[in-house]
């Protein structure tokens, strides 16, 4: 059983965290005990869950369930601004997103975990940016920080392909997942942005690592992708998937990020926490 305690206004943490994991579907928890939780109010309202902070490998690591406490977010209601102002204004710097994720090849299959290094975004109507004034362009042609990307690279993950991320809440059709294919794209996913751009605008190294659940539904026959399949396959790989996490934890470097260091010589719309 957790020991979290009751969670504290952010004002009173005296110092936080630098790197955070943010849990995908069926990714709840984290810390087996001695955590605290935080609430976090920030300009675009409070994050998704408060954010529970304790020690993962001796470093002081913050957690938040991207979907809710009880999933009670669908991925296109999904907080991502104030969950990612949440996380720098705890003094988070660097972000490790699990998640959920549909396979469009037939050589990954459920079990599989994947540390993307693309993003192709498919949402539609969803904010993706703080700077809705100004002439404020970040750099994005590769999403990933490469080195959250190298401590995610245990043993066992496949390194490399490209996420598609779809609106959602509903699957793709057989005849969008054949097209995501044939494109050459390796996954697909319903959150991945816009919590990569947002993270890169307030300059937060972000890496994804993604755990395959189902194969989509243009590679297969049936009925198609169904949300009970894909929380139940997601549910056996938890624990280790958990502990895949926590050793990328332990692998994530100490120092500063060039590559997402994307604002030098920029007069900013807005001041960042």
């Amino acid at each position: 059983m957790s020991a979290m305690k009751e969670p504290a206004p952010a004002s009173r943490i005296s110092s936080g965290p630098d790197i955070a994991v943010i849990g995908g579907s069926g990714f709840y928890s984290f810390f087996d005990s001695d955590a605290h939780g935080v609430i976090v109010d920030t300009p675009y309202g409070r994050p998704s869950a408060p954010i529970t902070i304790g020690a993962v490998a001796g470093r002081q690591t913050a957690f938040l369930p991207r979907h809710g406490e009880r999933h009670q977010y669908s991925p296109h209601t999904v907080p991502y601004r104030a969950n990612m102002w949440a996380l720098r204004t705890l003094g988070v710097r660097k972000v490790l997103a699990p998640c959920a994720a549909g396979s469009l090849s037939p050589d990954l299959g459920p079990g599989a975990v994947v540390v993307p290094d693309q993003l192709v975004d498919r949402t539609s109507g969803r904010t993706q940016t703080y700077f809705d004034g100004g002439a404020v362009h970040v750099r994005f042609a590769d999403p990933y920080c490469p080195g959250l990307r190298a401590a995610a690279m245990l043993p066992g993950t496949v390194d490399g392909g490209a996420v598609v991320v779809v609106e959602g809440p509903r699957f793709s059709t057989r005849a969008e997942s054949r097209w995501f294919a044939a494109q050459g794209w390796t996954l697909v996913n319903m959150t991945g942005h816009p919590e990569a751009v947002l993270a890169r605008e307030l300059e937060l190294c972000y890496a994804t690592i993604a755990l395959v659940t189902d194969l989509d539904a243009g590679l297969t026959a049936g009925e198609g992708v169904r949300a009970v399949d894909v929380f139940a396959e997601f549910e056996r790989n938890l624990g280790p998937f958990k502990d895949l996490v926590r050793a990328a934890v332990a692998e994530v470097p100490t120092t500063d990020c060039a590559h997402c260091r994307v604002h030098d010589g920029v007069t900013l719309p807005i001041e960042l926490p």
